[in-house]
């Protein structure tokens, strides 16, 4: 199978995992909320696909966290399954699979700020790139919170599930620290693989 028949295969896996998602959902619009992103995406991905294609290191990152978006959609952060078998595990107190969901926000968006930039020439690889997409995660993750603080005003009560603070009060600023560590992992991680799949786009 070519890159674009894969594409095809894992968007076709990610529509059907989506109508899933959102056939019962624990609340409906806490599920609109959590998946908007994946709804934004993908149009935006199969549009630019022919001028900009990205790398596979990138479609296979942004697949996962369209998974893990999903997931959290169908039974809010709170609540997922897998999230109790991990604060098991560990003899958490709270559901942490929101810290998933905030570690991916700075574990993705950075690679794919990173390719932007460098296939853009816009910065060279480097300190200063790597500070860059990192303040760019972090505009990213704070302007999520500030999305969330204004469900929170307009929705009241009904954005507790969109929020899934579980009464901690240091939600906000764990989720944007969650999204920080994210980043710097990935940027430890995968630059050099990004760079070599970069090189081969260019």
């Amino acid at each position: 199978m070519n890159q674009k028949q894969i594409l095809l295969f894992a968007t076709s896996i990610l529509v059907l995992f989506l109508s899933y998602s959102g056939i019962q959902p624990y609340d409906r619009a806490t599920w609109l909320m959590e998946v908007l992103p994946v709804l934004i995406a993908l149009p935006i991905l199969c549009s630019t696909y022919k001028k900009f294609p990205l790398t596979n290191l990138l479609y296979i990152l942004i697949f996962f966290h369209a998974i893990v978006l999903m997931v959290g959609g169908i039974y809010t952060y709170a609540r997922v399954p897998l999230g109790f078998e991990i604060a098991t595990w560990f003899g958490l107190d709270r559901n942490p699979y929101d810290k998933i969901g905030h570690f991916m926000q700075g574990f993705v968006p950075v690679m794919v700020a990173r390719e932007v930039l460098i296939r853009n020439h816009i910065l060279v690889k480097g300190k200063m790139l790597s500070f860059i997409v990192i303040c760019i995660v972090l505009a990213i993750s704070a302007s999520y919170e500030l999305i969330e603080w204004a469900a929170a005003l307009s929705l009241g009560q009904g954005a507790e599930e969109f929020l899934g603070t579980q009464g901690y009060e240091w939600d906000t600023q764990s989720d944007m620290f969650f999204a920080l560590i994210g980043a710097i992992v990935a940027l430890l991680l995968l630059s050099k693989w990004h760079d070599r799949q970069i090189a081969k786009l260019m």
